[in-house]
């Protein structure tokens, strides 16, 4: 693991990984630490619902 703080969760392998892992397309960070690596599928999916819910972002809405 990552001994400079950085870490990344992989979307191919679904785990945390250091520096050296897979390539940054393939991955979703980087994090400060491990255990936020770690949340990083759930806190994209918590941030998603929180934009599909913000009525600034809700494109869903016809213009009358």
């Amino acid at each position: 693991m990552a001994s400079d703080g950085e870490y990344w969760f992989c979307l191919t392998h679904h785990q945390v990984e250091g520096v050296e892992g897979c390539p940054n397309k393939d991955r979703l960070g980087p994090y400060p630490t491990q255990a936020e690596a770690a949340r990083a599928l759930e806190k994209a999916a918590e941030r998603t619902e929180a934009w599909d819910e913000d009525p600034a972002w809700n494109d869903d809405v016809e213009d009358k």
